[in-house]
C-alpha cells in the first residue's frame, strides 16, 4: 500500500474510530492518528485491515469546522487528495478542501457507503459468517430448540409440558399440580423457549412477596434469564427515566401486593404491552360472583391485556370447583362465563373420570363403565388392555399399579395443562 503523511484512512474492523490520519511511517509500519477518539494505532504496511478514504464527484463531504462541500472535482498531488466544489452553507463555488481537513468523525455505517468507499470484507470472513448463521438457523428449527440450554434435570413430564406449551403462539394455560413437582421449572422452560424463538420479548412474573427472590435466582441460575425485581423503591427511581417505569425493562418480577396497592401502578402495568405473564400461587386469588378480591381483579385486568398467560396453582381437587372456575375465567372469560353451567358440564365428566381411575389402578371395568369410556366397538380393546395389564402384574408383582399404562392413558403423574 502506498502511504503518505496526511492521508486519510479508515479501519475496516473498527469503523467507529472514524477517519485516521497517517502521522508516521517506517519501512514496515504505519501509524494512524484517530482524532475522534484521540488514539494512535500501529498497522503493518502490508495486508492491514484499513481502507483509503477517497470521495468522488457528486459526493457531499464535511470539513472539520462543520461546513459541507458538494464535490465537483478531485485533485491528487504527491499522494494527497483535495476536493473542489460548492460550499453548501454559503453557496460559494470553487472552494477547495484538503483531505487532512476532513471531519474525523465520519463513519461508513451503511452498506452502500462502505461499498462506494471500497470497504469490502474478505471472502473467508463472509463465508465464516454465512456458515455460522446457517448453523444458527438450523439450531432454531430443531424441535427441541429452547429446551437444551437450561440447567435442570431432564424429567419427562416437565419436558412434555414445556415442549407442548412453549411452541404455541400466546399460550394461555393453567399448570396445576401437587407441590414439589416442578411447576416453576415448567414455567421457566416455557419462558425460555418463547424468548429464544422470538414468540415473546416482554415477560411479567407476578408472585407472592416471599417468593420474589426465589424466582429471581431460579430464572438466572437455571435459564440465564436476567429479570429485574420491581418494588416501591425501584418503581419510584424508574419514574425519573420514563413515563411508564415498566417500559425500562423487558423482564420484570413483582409481587402481587405491589400490583394491587396502587391504581396508577396497575395502569402502568396494563399499558406496558407484555407478551407473556406468569402468576404463581394463583389459587390465592379469591373470587366469588358477588365480590371478587382486589388481587383477583388486578390480575383479571392484566389478563385482558396480555396475550399469553401462565397460571401456576395447586390441583383443582384441593381448592374446590369454584376456585378452579375462577382460574379458568382468567384464561378464557368467553368460554368460562357461567359457574352453574360449568358445574353441570363437570358432572358429565365424572363417570368418565371414575372409570379412568379404575383403569389406572389396574382394576377390571364393568360393561357400563366400558360403555362410558367409548363406543361399543372399543369394548374388546379396553378388555384386552385391562387383561394384559393384570397378566403383567401377576408376572411382575413388584410393579406399581398402572406402571405399564402407556398407550392406554396418560402417565400417572402427568401434570394438568388446561388450555
Amino acid at each position: 500500500m502506498p502511504f503518505t503523511l496526511g492521508q486519510r484512512w479508515i479501519s475496516d474492523t473498527e469503523s467507529e474510530l472514524g477517519l485516521g490520519t497517517v502521522v508516521a511511517l517506517d519501512a514496515r509500519m504505519v501509524t494512524l492518528l484517530f482524532p475522534a477518539i484521540g488514539e494512535n494505532r500501529l498497522y503493518s504496511r502490508n495486508d492491514s485491515p484499513i481502507t483509503r478514504v477517497m470521495f468522488n464527484p457528486g459526493d457531499t463531504i464535511t470539513s472539520h469546522e462543520g461546513w459541507q462541500l458538494h464535490v465537483d472535482k478531485v485533485n491528487e498531488e504527491n499522494g494527497l487528495l483535495s476536493y473542489t466544489g460548492t460550499r453548501l452553507d454559503t453557496q460559494e463555488t470553487n472552494v477547495t478542501l484538503r483531505e487532512v481537513l476532513l471531519d474525523s468523525k465520519l463513519v461508513f455505517s451503511k452498506p452502500q457507503d462502505r461499498l462506494f468507499a471500497g470497504q469490502i470484507d474478505r471472502m473467508d470472513r463472509f463465508a465464516l459468517r454465512y456458515r455460522a448463521r446457517k448453523f444458527q438457523s438450523e439450531q432454531y428449527r430443531m424441535p427441541w430448540s429452547g429446551l437444551r440450554g437450561q440447567r435442570t434435570s431432564l424429567i419427562p413430564h416437565q419436558l412434555h409440558i414445556a415442549h407442548d406449551v412453549g411452541r404455541r403462539h400466546a399460550p394461555r394455560v393453567l399448570l396445576a399440580d401437587e407441590v414439589g413437582l416442578g411447576k416453576t421449572i415448567e414455567a421457566g422452560m416455557i419462558l425460555h423457549q418463547q424468548l429464544l424463538s422470538g414468540a415473546a420479548e416482554r415477560v411479567l412474573i407476578v408472585v407472592p412477596e416471599t417468593l420474589q427472590h426465589q424466582w429471581l435466582v431460579e430464572m438466572l441460575r437455571r435459564f440465564n434469564l436476567r429479570f429485574s425485581l420491581f418494588d416501591d423503591e425501584r418503581y419510584a427511581e424508574a419514574q425519573h427515566d420514563a413515563y411508564n417505569p415498566f417500559e425500562t425493562e423487558q423482564l420484570v418480577i413483582c409481587s402481587l401486593d405491589f400490583v394491587r396497592r396502587s391504581k396508577q401502578r396497575l395502569e402502568h402495568l396494563c399499558d406496558a404491552e407484555w407478551d407473556l405473564m406468569v402468576v404463581d400461587e394463583a389459587h390465592h386469588l379469591v373470587w366469588s360472583e358477588e365480590a371478587p378480591s382486589r388481587e383477583y381483579q388486578a390480575i383479571e385486568q392484566l389478563a385482558e391485556r396480555v396475550p399469553g398467560i401462565l397460571l401456576l396453582t395447586a390441583t383443582p381437587e384441593q381448592l374446590g370447583m369454584e376456585s378452579h372456575f375462577a382460574r379458568l375465567r382468567l384464561l378464557d372469560p368467553n368460554r368460562f362465563h357461567d359457574f352453574e353451567q360449568f358445574v353441570e358440564e363437570q358432572q358429565n365428566y365424572r363417570p368418565v373420570a371414575d372409570a379412568v381411575a379404575l383403569l389406572l389402578a389396574g382394576n377390571k371395568l364393568s360393561d357400563s363403565e366400558l360403555n362410558t369410556l367409548g363406543r361399543s366397538d372399543r369394548r374388546a380393546g379396553y378388555r384386552a388392555a385391562a387383561a394384559g395389564r393384570q397378566q403383567r402384574s401377576r408376572r411382575c408383582p413388584g410393579r406399581a399399579p398402572g406402571a405399564d399404562l402407556d398407550a392406554d392413558g396418560p402417565p400417572r403423574h402427568q401434570p394438568r395443562a388446561v388450555p
